[in-house]
């Protein structure tokens, strides 16, 4: 899928490798803050002489809510990855029961409705975050500009209605949608049925007759 203009497809290319990034760096980043969190917690529990007290200096109260956050952007970045990739659970057997017609004006109904609703969103989302930028309003711990925080809504809202453009365009092009194996894992090879029984039915050998010819 590429975008609408002459060399879309090398930066949709560079979209989508960022997007990536961002979600992989926002769940490596507040899985480990959590983790320095809760390590931290249990050992400043612990009696030890002179290290319990250096702990206690050490002041993570914002790790919970520097977690929410970045898990609040990941969310939303993430369901423009999963409109992109076709991972978001659908319930689709009536449609597919439909003929072949029928079938592409529902898809395509329900794929621009998803782009106005994100739109609508996204411009709400912008409306609230440009009054909330002329305040004062911080987060309680860390005192971040809340406008901060709530910038992912336009931010994703927008992304998501891009990709559900970018899905309709394809699908009004090819007739394909973007479709994902939910038991696939991505950089594992496909288990074959010989790795898993080397010796198949048709060779006839059973474990007894390898132990023989042992």
């Amino acid at each position: 899928m590429a975008f609408f203009v002459p060399g879309g497809a090398s930066l949709n290319k560079v979209l989508n490798h960022l997007e990536e990034w961002l979600i992989a760096f926002l769940m490596g980043a507040a899985t480990i803050v959590i983790f320095v969190a809760v390590v931290h917690r249990y050992a400043s529990g612990i009696p030890w002489p002179a290290l319990q007290d250096w702990l206690l200096g050490i002041n993570l109260s914002w790790a919970q809510e520097l977690c929410i956050y970045m898990f609040v952007w990941m969310a939303k970045f993430g369901a423009a990855y999963g409109v992109r990739t076709g991972i978001h659970v659908g319930v689709d057997v009536l449609v597919n029961r439909l003929p072949d017609r029928t079938r592409a004006r529902f898809i395509l109904f329900g794929l621009l409705s998803g782009a106005l609703f994100t739109g609508v969103v996204g411009t709400l989302g912008t409306k609230f975050v440009w009054e909330i930028a002329h305040t004062d309003q911080v987060s309680p711990d860390m005192e971040m500009p809340m406008w901060i925080v709530f910038l992912a809504i336009p931010c994703g809202s927008y992304l998501m209605c891009f990709r559900f453009l970018q899905v309709a365009w394809s699908f009004w092009r090819t007739g394909e949608l973007p479709h994902h194996e939910h038991g696939h894992v991505e950089g594992l090879d496909e288990v074959k049925d010989a790795d898993i029984m080397p010796f198949g039915p048709k060779d006839n050998l059973h474990p007894h007759d390898v132990n023989k010819g042992a």
